[in-house]
């Protein structure tokens, strides 16, 4: 088979892997090699078709012996195979690199013949980018399940990142879609993975030009919308693989159909995209906001508003915080308030030492009023002309996405509830105030 014609192939097979990311390293390469890694990014380059490319997302091979009822590579589905020598894919590399179509390489694979076999594919192919070509550009790697510690350790020693893919957020649903998986088989990469991290870290401090092991991290991929479990587990989960492992993130991947599996939604089940993005909001506060799992969902509301951010539903659910003077409350407490983010936190701690703040500075550091005016006072004082009535709050913050989220529902899911009854906000109380005809 032609090259292309495999690339073709094992790059479609790669689409559903979002755990992708080009921060969180700085190499500048020598004399005679090419390409660096930045770790605020990477450049982008767009195809002919106008897709904006970053990394070359492919598989060594989407042909696999395990047969998870959820993957289009499974062993079962009936697709055309093919597969990449690490020659192949490292000259391709290669020459999509100085054509300027990428600027790195995330690395993945089906198993092949097994966890070893696979894993010393990917060694081999990024050995000879690293070490024929010079390549000091970005590179992340998947970690096979199953393979001996020893080749993820010379793994981790090339790449920038490692990432192992969680797949599914409970054990019960991995054992009825993948019964080839287990969460042990994916959790003990992942804790050896993090053992040498903080080896590496240890040697860097003793040994200033100690090689790196993986400098950018880990990370994971959740598969959200494939089985039953709620936003509140998977937040959970989330929070605790952090608190764990040390991850730099979790990624999450709305499900897309594709096998008509009685565990898994029909076919023509639209991806839960808006059930994805309400995570990702709400992993942002946890990784930066300091808020914990348990304060934006619980037991008695397991699942996001689909109509407001996860913030805007902590505060609206918390009025008797608010409103909050900005002069005087602290830096944790300004991050709790819609509209004000880390930057715009910092900015106002910083700016109120030298005078007093006003409504059209806190526009200038960066503070959405839009949202933030019903949470704070400044001076004592609300924004001026500002009337605040709990419906009008909860149109104001009503995002547009959600509104159309809610017009492709039925009408009759929803009934008309107290605005701010005990507990969280839901989506029912939130679509009880739509304005007339959204």
């Amino acid at each position: 088979m032609d090259v292309f014609d495999k690339l073709k192939i094992l790059a479609a097979g790669a689409k559903y892997d979002v755990a992708c990311t080009s921060s969180g390293v700085d190499r500048q390469n020598g004399a005679s090699g090419m390409g660096s890694a930045v770790s605020c990014g990477i450049c982008h380059s767009f195809s002919a078709d106008g897709r904006c490319i970053s990394l070359l997302k492919v598989l060594m091979t989407n042909a696999c012996i395990y047969d998870c009822a959820y993957c289009v590579n499974r062993r079962s589905n009936q697709i055309a195979r093919a597969a990449f020598t690490p020659r192949e894919l490292a000259d391709l590399t290669i020459q999509f690199y100085k054509r300027n179509y990428i600027e790195g390489l995330f690395l993945s694979s089906g198993i092949r013949k097994s966890p070893d076999d696979t894993c010393e594919q990917l060694i081999e192919t990024v050995e000879i980018l690293r070490r024929d070509y010079h390549f000091f550009g970005y590179i992340h790697a998947k970690a096979i399940p199953g393979a001996d510690e020893a080749l993820l350790a010379r793994l981790g020693m090339l790449v920038d990142r490692m990432s192992v893919n969680i797949e599914l957020p409970s054990e019960k649903s991995l054992s009825l879609l993948a019964p080839d998986k287990s969460k042990a088989s994916i959790l003990k990469p992942m804790g050896f993975i993090t053992g040498k991290l903080q080896e590496n870290r240890r040697d860097l401090v003793q040994y200033r030009h100690a090689p790196t092991f993986a400098p950018a991290g880990q990370s994971t991929q959740m598969i959200i919308g494939a089985t039953g479990e709620t936003d509140y587990q998977i937040l959970k989960l989330s929070s605790a693989l952090y608190r764990k492992y040390q991850l730099k993130r979790v990624f999450f991947s709305a499900y897309m159909p594709v096998s008509s599996n009685p565990l898994l939604p029909a076919v023509d089940t639209p991806p839960p995209l808006l059930r994805e993005h309400r995570l990702y909001q709400a992993d942002w506060l946890l990784r930066f906001y300091g808020f914990e799992a348990d304060e934006l969902l619980d037991e008695e509301n397991p699942s996001f508003n689909p109509l407001i951010d996860p913030k805007c539903n902590w505060a609206l659910s918390h009025m008797d915080r608010f409103p909050m003077e900005v002069n005087r409350a602290s830096y944790e407490e300004l991050l709790r308030v819609p509209g004000i983010g880390v930057r715009s936190a910092k900015r106002i701690v910083t700016a109120r030492r030298v005078g007093p703040l006003s409504y059209e500075g806190l526009k200038k550091m960066g503070v959405v009023l839009k949202r933030a005016q019903y949470f704070i006072t400044v001076g004592g004082r609300l924004n001026e002309g500002l009337r605040i009535t709990q419906d009008g709050v909860l149109r104001s913050l009503i995002s547009q996405q959600g509104v159309e989220y809610l017009k492709g529902q039925s009408a009759q899911q929803y009934e008309q509830l107290s605005l701010f009854s005990q507990g969280k906000v839901g989506a029912k109380e939130a679509a009880a105030c739509l304005p007339a005809g959204a």
